[in-house]
């Protein structure tokens, strides 16, 4: 296992962070709440700023009119119905102590035991903790007299229905995606690994957002290098605001100054659970249906879910496939500038002479005719993309169809152009991982200057410099070309092939400490007396 911090400065980096953090979080010191009811009321109004949101009914206990007693609550983030059936109606008719008392505390035992009949309820004393709590969507209960106050949960209001997934379809498997409610992406992990093994960590990021974050392994099967060094990237983010899983990868990948990413997202609960069987961490952000991976490999975000479900051929041929269409999307445009100004040779004569013929009328160069176009579906791209879905298809069709013709006839490119364009621009949009089919989008246009410049030769100089790059990265301390580089021949069975699962014995190393994922003599195949059926088949027609 590679050593995961090889610099020793980002090591006193994080290590003052840390300390910057700690203390920020000692000058802030706690407050404890008051004993006066009225005085508690007026100080949750003036730390809310008297928004309207925030719920305050008094509740007057009708056999013990003395004590008096408050709830709180933000609207539209609590379940209503649980408030009135198990917090109100409690507090208001089933109170009842065995014995008159003046102990506040024991009043408060009294109602956590008896009235709230919730899941979750637990005794808070501290300002801070309290408008936490209130902030999650949990009820406050508050009592004249006394200093400590209980919070129910009643997490509820109006969330997304689960749905398919919209970025990572796939022929066969399961139809479920995540939604922004992390409850509700944790529980669908659940329901396909049904493990006590399956463990998973809370912590919360952001001074003010205070977003909720989940780590999610297998213990036994997760590497706990990995996980301690997920965790420790986790807890020294000091940010303001967590408003989307993509703010977490920025902030805990291992190189920011590459185009290629180094954590996975996906929206798919089987293909997290997968993960999680091979050894990776989860990392789950509320607000956000797009779930982290860490640690990524390359040759990952050529994999889909549906490869596992399909038999091993298909899957082979499909994942050949991939990587030929992430070729193509990298370097076709390249090649037609490299063999059009270097490499007329190698064309075809007749081939030649028709792209020829096209060019003939075009007054630029074939860079800048390579570059105009890229540049001009980039824009139809992006604009498709942030156009309502009623006129989105309308762009699409506009900028294929007119702009592309008018182009041609006009003599600014040539139709061999367009087809390349066209050609790259379907192959991006056929690689399964969106962050990757990015990455190739813009190392695109450094192919292209390349072959500008010096042709073939260009183009190869620029692709084994893309090769080293891709061998210096690491994700969470792991090679990123791995099992290639390093070359591990007992995972090489589920990158570019696929091999069949009774074959595929192991787990990928360097990212797990359980090795093993079968048992032993896994390989179908026919009953050894394959000739009983024929034989009871024409004794039973005989009869």
């Amino acid at each position: 296992m590679p050593s995961f911090f090889k610099k020793l400065k980002s090591k006193n980096v994080n290590e003052k962070n840390k300390k910057n953090s700690e203390g920020h979080s000692n000058n802030e010191s706690s407050e404890l709440i008051g004993i006066s009811l009225a005085e508690n009321i007026a100080t949750i109004n003036q730390k809310t700023g008297n928004s309207s949101d925030v719920i305050i009914r008094m509740l007057k206990i009708s056999k013990y009119p003395e004590i008096r007693a408050a709830i709180v609550y933000i609207e539209g983030i609590v379940d209503n119905q649980s408030i009135n059936d198990f917090i109100i109606e409690s507090i208001m008719d089933d109170f009842d102590l065995k014995e008159r008392t003046d102990n506040h505390e024991e009043i408060i035992d009294s109602m956590a035991d008896k009235i709230v009949s919730l899941g979750s309820v637990k005794k808070i004393n501290d300002w801070n903790e309290l408008l936490l709590s209130l902030m999650s969507g949990e009820t406050i209960i508050l009592v004249n007299g006394t200093n400590i106050g209980l919070s129910a949960s009643t997490k509820g209001g109006e969330r997304r229905s689960i749905l398919e997934p919209g970025t990572q379809v796939a022929v066969r498997g399961s139809r479920e995606s995540f939604t922004e409610s992390i409850g509700t992406n944790t529980a669908m992990v659940r329901r396909i690994i049904k493990n006590p093994n399956l463990w998973i960590e809370s912590i919360k990021i952001g001074t003010v957002t205070n977003t909720d974050v989940v780590i999610m392994y297998i213990n036994g099967i997760a590497k706990d290098e990995i996980i301690k060094e997920v965790r420790k990237r986790l807890e020294r983010i000091n940010l303001d605001s967590i408003l989307e899983s993509g703010y977490i990868e920025q902030m805990i990948e291992d190189q920011s100054f590459t185009t290629f990413p180094t954590l996975y997202h996906t929206e798919r609960p089987d293909m997290v659970a997968g993960n999680l069987l091979e050894g990776r961490v989860a990392i789950f952000v509320d607000g956000t249906p797009f779930v982290l991976l860490a640690p990524a490999l390359f040759i990952q975000f050529f994999q889909s879910s549906e490869d596992y479900y399909v038999r091993f051929d298909i899957a082979t041929a499909l994942r050949f496939l991939r990587i030929l269409i992430f070729f193509i999307s990298l370097i076709a445009p390249a090649v037609y500038v490299a063999a059009t100004t270097f490499h007329q040779e190698m064309i075809p004569t007749p081939l030649l002479i028709a792209v020829a013929a096209q060019r003939e009328a075009v007054p630029f160069p074939s860079l800048v005719e390579a570059i105009v176009m890229e540049v001009t579906f980039e824009i139809l791209r992006e604009a498709g993309i942030r156009m309502p879905k009623a006129i989105g298809s309308a762009i699409s069709i506009v900028g294929a169809l007119v702009i592309g013709q008018a182009a041609v006839q006009a003599g600014i490119v040539s139709p061999a152009m367009v087809i390349i364009v066209a050609i790259t621009a379907i192959a991006s949009f056929a690689t399964p991982s969106y962050a990757i089919a990015i990455s190739a989008r813009l190392i695109r246009f450094i192919f292209m200057l390349s072959a500008a410049s010096f042709g073939f030769y260009g183009i190869i100089l620029t692709f084994i410099m893309m090769i080293v790059h891709l061998c210096g990265l690491r994700s969470f301390g792991v090679p990123y070309m791995a099992p290639f580089a390093p070359f591990i021949p007992t995972n090489t069975g589920d990158t570019i092939v696929r091999l069949p699962w009774w074959s595929l014995k192991e787990r990928p190393r360097l990212i797990n400490k359980n090795m093993n994922r079968r048992g032993k003599d896994q390989k179908p195949g026919p009953p050894e007396n394959r000739g009983m059926v024929n034989i009871k088949f024409k004794e039973g027609r005989s009869e």
